[in-house]
């Protein structure tokens, strides 16, 4: 009798009504895909995307690494009083002075490539940085006109600095919303590819420099060469960059046709990107890119900015002697690079960092161990050690960070957690290493430097969750062809019971 009750005390039309609402949160929880949400790639066009950004990439770095490796020549150029160690500092301080403003300029750049595209804004940090470094290549020397020289220098490296700000978090976030979700982190190495390719071309063009022209030549106008270079170069990036059409999940974004994966449930895709959004709601994928990135940035300018700088004004050995050595290791590097992306679509981006963070962390101090000893072999063999750590992060990074964040706030985002953790660890690396090595008296200094970044490191990778071969957060799904399309769509399909 008190079952008849109770069944008697259930309402029907309740009950229809709570399951047409759990329905209705079971789809918003696992919405099903239809076709048109789908991103069938086409290679030639993820192919110019990649071409374009890389050598923007390329550029950026070319122009960077130019000035770390002309640095005790600007010194003197530039900063004529003091003892050597004093121009070095104040060469390397005006270095840093750019990465100052890079913040500013992501922070400008990044919420504006989230509103009016990725295209438009890269485009436009190209030009910015093409006019900055041919700006320096005119400057009077300090000679000349005195102090105006340092002014203008400093000037020009923030109007360098503030156009960087906008351009590896665009690059990175082009390559990685064009390429198809399996093969992100192949064509994501081809940006650090560019990168590795800019300090080649900046290290092999000072190498034949200093080579053909005498110290005299090279204070006198040799210094200036590599700097008007960058003319040329940027109007072919400009170039490449406007044939170029907008990403397809911007496309989608910008049409409200952004649907469904669970990626995106967590997200407004309607929602536009701005800074306080970006500190407030998504403090936490914040906090984990500036962790990645101090820790890679700071190996990163260590091994490819202040290298030869260490080997020549520590250790005494020739310019040109540590240069080479140095265009080796990054050649051997490009060689790998893109079988490392392959390896982080197949294993896993954690698995990847992962090797890099600890290679850093046990090989710096035997490494530098290496380097002091004087032979031509085991410099070698010590800055190959320290490559082939930072090669694992180098060919990962760039399909990594674009996945901590949502489509509609990933320029802004990436740009801001990039720059400032660049701005505060990476570009500082070589002023702070010289100041520590003059105040502790120990050339190892570099390694123990090098030795802490990688404990940061380790621990942010361990925080991170796995993202190889998922779609972008807030993104649809990315594919190479109809089939995988169709296959996807019937994955999801509900499977007969029998």
């Amino acid at each position: 009798m008190a079952a008849t009750d109770n069944d008697e005390s259930v309402d029907p039309a309740a009950v229809r009504r709570h399951r047409v609402l759990f329905r209705a949160i079971e789809k918003r929880r696992h919405p099903k895909l239809r076709r048109s949400d789908i991103t069938v790639t086409d290679e030639a066009a993820v192919k110019r995307a990649t071409k374009a950004a890389a050598l923007g990439n390329a550029m950026e770095w070319y122009d960077f690494g130019i000035y770390s490796y002309l640095a005790s020549t600007l010194g003197k150029v530039f900063f004529p009083s003091g003892s050597d160690t004093a121009q070095l500092l104040s060469s390397f301080a005006t270095f840093a002075v750019a990465f100052l403003v890079r913040p500013v300029g992501g922070m400008v750049f990044g919420p504006l490539g989230d509103k009016v595209g990725r295209k438009r804004i890269l485009s436009l940090t190209m030009i910015m940085m093409a006019v900055g470094t041919f700006a320096i290549g005119v400057i009077p020397s300090h000679a000349t006109i005195g102090l105006w020289a340092p002014v203008l220098l400093i000037f020009f490296r923030l109007v360098q600095g503030f156009s960087t700000g906008g351009e590896y978090g665009g690059a990175s976030t082009f390559i990685a919303e064009y390429a198809p979700d399996k093969r992100r982190g192949y064509f994501g190495s081809f940006l650090e590819f560019g990168t590795l390719a800019g300090y080649v071309g900046a290290s092999g063009l000072v190498v034949l420099l200093n080579s053909v022209l005498g110290e005299d030549q090279m204070l006198h106008w040799g210094w200036r060469v590599p700097f008007l270079v960058a003319a040329p170069l940027g109007f072919i990036g400009l170039y490449l960059r406007l044939k170029l059409d907008e990403t397809p999940a911007f496309q989608k974004l910008e049409g409200g046709q952004v649907k469904a994966t669970e990626a995106a449930d967590a997200v407004e895709t309607s929602a536009t990107a701005d800074l306080g959004k970006i500190f407030t709601r998504y403090w936490r994928p914040l906090v984990l890119c500036l962790a990645l990135v101090a820790a890679y940035n700071i190996n990163d300018y260590m091994l490819l900015s202040y290298m030869p700088t260490y080997l020549s004004d520590e250790l005494g050995y020739g310019t040109n002697h540590g240069l080479l050595i140095l265009l080796i290791v990054m050649v051997v590097q490009m060689c790998l690079i893109n079988w490392v992306g392959r390896l982080s679509d197949r294993f896993g981006r954690k698995p990847l960092l992962m090797t890099g963070m600890l290679g850093f962390f046990f090989l710096s101090v035997p490494s530098f161990l290496l380097i002091r000893q004087g032979n031509v072999v085991l410099i070698a063999l010590g800055l190959l050690l320290m490559g082939l750590s930072l090669l694992t992060m180098l060919g990962t990074m760039s399909a990594t960070l674009p996945a901590l964040f949502p489509t509609q706030v990933r320029y802004g985002s990436l740009s801001v957690g990039y720059n400032l953790a660049t701005s505060l660890f990476g570009g500082t690396t070589p002023l702070v290493i010289t100041a520590l090595i003059s105040a502790y008296g120990t050339n190892l200094m570099p390694a123990y430097y090098a030795t802490a970044a990688a404990v940061i490191g380790v621990v942010a990778v361990l925080c991170m969750r796995e993202t190889a071969n998922k779609p972008l957060a807030g993104s649809p799904p990315s594919v190479e062809s109809e089939e995988e399309a169709t296959e996807l769509i019937q994955a999801q399909s509900p499977q007969p019971r029998f």
